[in-house]
């Protein structure tokens, strides 16, 4: 090889390449074979470049590639794992259930007494159905929102993601009140045309939408800390604007907790800022690690599902035991006195600890959190949309992610999405994050 001749751009490449031999070679294979190499294109790197590695297992608070390297993890699998990597409680548990059967397609038990937590945990849910993800959670949720008022109309946020379904892959058109586009390949024009994209955090923006067809729009669905463009903050007063002027307009206020729910307290988002919405969305925690989702809201919406009513919604694997059995038993962990508050002081010294690192370097930065939700914006502007997001310094992301994962810190590879934290993450796990930060940007 010659040295001399790679440029740094080949040089870095070249040295990621031998530290991660095994995966580098298993992804050569995966792109033969996977569209792109992967199942969530997320995970492509492509937002900071390169290639991803392989994980061959996780404990705790870290995470250990195929070719042996360990990293202190910041991720916990997008969200599901609050308890940290592989909790012995939520493996025993889905061990033993393992036992009795992996999926009946019939009732069982665990799905009633996960219906029961949910209900008693959150209390603007009065009915709960199970789905397999958080994408058909909030797909359902749109249309039986729709069934119900018998309007066709959405509107969402621009930055607020809410999966994959058609009506929701869309994204904002060229002004306030035009209809969205759509985001993707395949989503039709119609469909699209069905939904109103606004601006996070803008009165005025939804307002004017609801002034001009307030009474075709049937529901009204946002992320209430939205957390998959970063981690941004509604404004004082923001969510009880649009829960007093989606009732006056009869439109069903959808929450998609997804991220939030069961993360930030029992009862999520809505229980911190008090507002009561017609219908949520949940996943993540609820399933330990487990694919699953569930949207729950007012019985009388509810009821609107078949088979008492005339909106369609199945799954032949929802109500998963083993799924069930390791969201009870995660939620039953954190009932335990005291999980939310260490889980916020956690976040609180990672928080107290970066921006005290990026203050002395002179950098410009936003450090939003909630909990143990957080996210590092390298911008000096106050982060309260989209617009905002995009402001920030993406080069300087990419380079610090890169430097991050060589010393053993592994954060989300994109600029657009959450940190999450968990009750395995330690003190030293944090303190060792900020020197490791430290070490970082001196290096870039």
């Amino acid at each position: 090889m010659n040295f001399s001749a790679l440029r740094n751009g080949e040089m870095r490449q070249y040295s990621r390449a031998m530290r991660y031999p095994t995966s580098s070679k298993l992804f050569q294979t995966a792109k033969q074979l996977i569209p792109g190499g992967v199942n969530s294109p997320v995970r492509a790197f492509r937002n900071v470049g390169g290639e991803p590695f392989f994980v061959r297992r996780a404990k705790g608070s870290r995470i250990e590639d195929i070719d042996g390297n360990s990293y202190i993890d910041y991720i916990g699998t997008w969200g599901p794992a609050i308890l940290g990597h592989a909790p012995m409680s939520v493996i025993n548990a889905v061990h033993e259930a393992a036992k009795n059967g992996l999926s009946f397609g019939i009732p069982n038990v665990l799905e009633v007494e996960m219906a029961q937590m949910i209900t008693s945990w959150v209390p603007s849910v009065e009915k709960v159905r199970m789905t397999n993800s958080g994408t058909e959670a909030t797909m359902s949720a749109i249309r039986l929102a729709r069934g119900y008022t018998k309007r066709d109309k959405i509107i969402k946020f621009d930055g607020c993601y809410h999966g994959h379904s058609d009506s929701l892959l869309v994204a904002a058109g060229s002004g306030a009140l035009t209809h969205g586009e759509p985001d993707s390949a395949g989503v039709p024009a119609v469909f699209a045309a069905q939904t109103i994209v606004l601006p996070f955090n803008d009165r005025e923006a939804v307002s004017q939408a609801f002034a001009t067809c307030g009474d075709e729009i049937a529901a009204l669905i946002l992320e209430p800390y939205p957390a998959n463009a970063g981690l941004i903050l509604p404004q004082p007063g923001f969510l009880a604007f649009l829960r007093e002027i989606t009732a006056q307009y009869g439109t069903v206020l959808i929450f998609d907790e997804v991220m939030t729910g069961f993360r930030l307290g029992k009862a999520g988002v809505q229980g911190l800022e008090g507002i009561t919405p017609d219908l949520s969305c949940f996943g993540k925690v609820i399933g330990g690690g487990l694919p699953v989702g569930a949207f729950g809201g007012k019985a009388e919406i509810m009821d609107y599902l078949a088979p008492l009513g005339p909106v369609y919604q199945a799954g032949t694997l929802s109500g998963n035991p083993l799924a069930m059995v390791a969201g009870i038993t995660q939620l039953h962990e954190l009932e335990k006195s005291g999980a939310y508050e260490t889980l916020d002081a956690i976040g609180a010294r990672l928080q107290s600890g970066v921006e005290a690192l990026f203050l002395k370097k002179g950098i410009p930065f936003r450090f939003n959190r909630v909990g143990s939700l957080f996210c590092l914006f390298f911008t000096d502007q106050e982060i309260i949309n989209l617009e905002s997001v995009k402001t920030q310094d993406m080069e300087m992301f990419r380079k610090l992610f890169w430097a991050l994962l060589d010393k053993g810190i592994y954060i989300a590879p994109s600029p657009y999405e959450t940190g999450f934290l968990s009750l395995a993450h330690s003190n030293d796990d944090i303190d060792f994050t900020v020197d490791a930060m430290e070490s970082a940007l001196g290096e870039i």
